[in-house]
C-alpha cells in the first residue's frame, strides 16, 4: 500500500485531536466545543446553540464517537492520498473542504424542506463521500471490497450504489441520525467541482 501523503495525514491529525478536545470538553455530542462548530440548523427555539457561518465547515471535524471517527479516518486514509497525488495538495485541500461546506448545505436545505426535527450534525462524512466519487471517476475500474458482505467490485460500480443506497436511505428515513444527505451532499459537490475542472483543461485554462 502506498505511503500516506502529507496533505491527507494532517487530515486525519486534525480530526482525531479535535475528538480529543471533544472527550477533554465533555464527550462526542455534549462537549463545549460541539455547542460552537457542530453544525447547528437555522432558527431553533430558545436554549438551543446558534447557527454560525463557520459551522458549515468547522462540523467537518468533529465525530460523535470512536466508531464514527475511525470508520471516516479509515476511509479518508484509503481513499485520500489516491486522490491528493492525482489533484496535488492544494486543489485537494480545496476540493475536500468544498466538499464537506457542500454537504452541510444541502442537508440544511433538505431538513428545511422536509421540515425535519432539527439535530446538529458532525462528522466528515461528506468530505469523505467527495473524495469516493473523485475515486470512483477517476480510477473506475480498479477492485474495491465491501466489508459486508465481502463481495469485490469495481470502483464506478461500488460509488454507484454507495450513492442510490444513501438516496434511498435518505427518502425514507430508514436510519435516524444520519445525514444521509449530507453523504449526496458531498458527492454532488465534488462530482461539479471535478465537471469544472475537466472543462476548464479541455478549453486549455
Amino acid at each position: 500500500m502506498p505511503s500516506i501523503t502529507p496533505l491527507n495525514r494532517a487530515l486525519i491529525l486534525i480530526n482525531v485531536i479535535v475528538f480529543g478536545l471533544q472527550l477533554f470538553t465533555g464527550g462526542p455530542y455534549a462537549s463545549l466545543v460541539n455547542q460552537y462548530f457542530a453544525l447547528w440548523p437555522p432558527q431553533l427555539p430558545a436554549g438551543y446553540p446558534d447557527f454560525q457561518v463557520w459551522q458549515l465547515l468547522t462540523y467537518g471535524f468533529l465525530h460523535g464517537g470512536w466508531q464514527h471517527l475511525f470508520f471516516n479516518m479509515f476511509a479518508l486514509f484509503m481513499f485520500g492520498s489516491d486522490i491528493e497525488r492525482l489533484f496535488g495538495s492544494k486543489r485537494y485541500l480545496f476540493y475536500y473542504l468544498m466538499c464537506v461546506i457542500g454537504a452541510a448545505v444541502m442537508h440544511l436545505i433538505v431538513m428545511a424542506a422536509a421540515g425535519l426535527e432539527p439535530a446538529p450534525v458532525v462528522g466528515a462524512s461528506g468530505g469523505v463521500f467527495g473524495l469516493l466519487l473523485a475515486f470512483g471517476m477517476a480510477y473506475p475500474r480498479r477492485t474495491l471490497m465491501l466489508i459486508f458482505p465481502p463481495i469485490p467490485m469495481p470502483a464506478w460500480l461500488f460509488v454507484s450504489l454507495y450513492g442510490i443506497f444513501e438516496l434511498v436511505m435518505g427518502v425514507t428515513q430508514t436510519a435516524s441520525g444520519v445525514a444521509h444527505f449530507a453523504h449526496l451532499g458531498g458527492m454532488a459537490t465534488g462530482f461539479v467541482i471535478i465537471r469544472y475542472w475537466m472543462s476548464q483543461r479541455r478549453t486549455g485554462r
